[in-house]
């Protein structure tokens, strides 16, 4: 089974900057687009950044000037790199992938299970 797993959450002071990263579980053949959502406590799930296979970018414009995202094509990872955090930005950071195609299946999407971001004040 394909998944995707998180890893670079943690607790920082406003101000200060997180690096979030994504791989997949097995080996893909490719994978669409790759992004970011997050979801604060009692709100729904936002997306954050999204970049396609070919390296287009879109940003919430919350995060827009503060939060880079990027991939590495040949690992099936992508990034996420925030700076200038704010107590806002607090939540738990979902990657996903779209259009996933391993060796022998497709998925339109798969999401990971989740990292948590605290951002203190």
């Amino acid at each position: 089974q394909v998944q995707l797993v998180e890893s670079g959450g943690g607790l920082v002071q406003a101000g200060g900057s997180l690096r979030l990263s994504c791989a997949a579980s097995v080996t893909i053949r490719s994978i669409n687009a790759m992004g970011w959502y997050r979801q604060a406590p009692g709100k729904q799930r936002e997306l954050v950044a999204i970049i396609t296979s070919g390296g287009s970018t879109n940003y919430a414009d919350s995060v827009k000037g503060r939060f880079t995202i990027s991939r590495d094509h040949a690992k099936n990872s992508v990034f996420l790199q925030m700076n200038s955090l704010k107590p806002e930005d607090t939540g738990d950071y979902y990657c996903k992938g779209e259009d996933v195609r391993t060796l022998i299946s497709r998925y339109m999407e798969i999401w990971g299970k989740g990292t948590l971001v605290t951002v203190s004040s």
